[in-house]
């Protein structure tokens, strides 16, 4: 059985590092790569740039590192959107690796 996957998209890189340590800091979890997205209406956003966060374990642990990342990305920017995979098939474990920051 593949780890479980909980991602958490939020405003800004900022806030995306500090939840991503509040989760891993919260449970006994690992990050895979962020990603971003910047949508055609991100003037109107409270920061241009989405970036989503990737936490990988079992669901509890995943669970817990979620609701930590939303406790501090709510503090901050915000939250845009949140789910968790409790056991991601595998063309989604291969859509997991892909990510947009290092792209221009």
């Amino acid at each position: 059985m593949a780890d479980a996957v909980g991602i958490l998209e939020v405003y800004g890189l900022t806030t995306a590092f500090i939840a991503a340590d509040a989760g891993c800091k919260a449970a006994n979890v690992r990050l895979e790569v962020f990603d971003k997205n910047k949508p055609a209406h991100a003037e109107t956003l409270p920061v241009p740039l989405l970036v989503c966060i990737k936490y990988r374990g079992s669901v509890a642990d995943v669970k817990a590192a979620m609701e930590a990342g939303i406790r501090t990305a709510e503090s901050m920017t915000g939250v845009v959107q949140h789910y968790i995979i409790p056991n991601p098939e595998p063309g989604t474990e291969k859509m997991l690796k892909i990510s947009a920051l290092d792209k221009r």
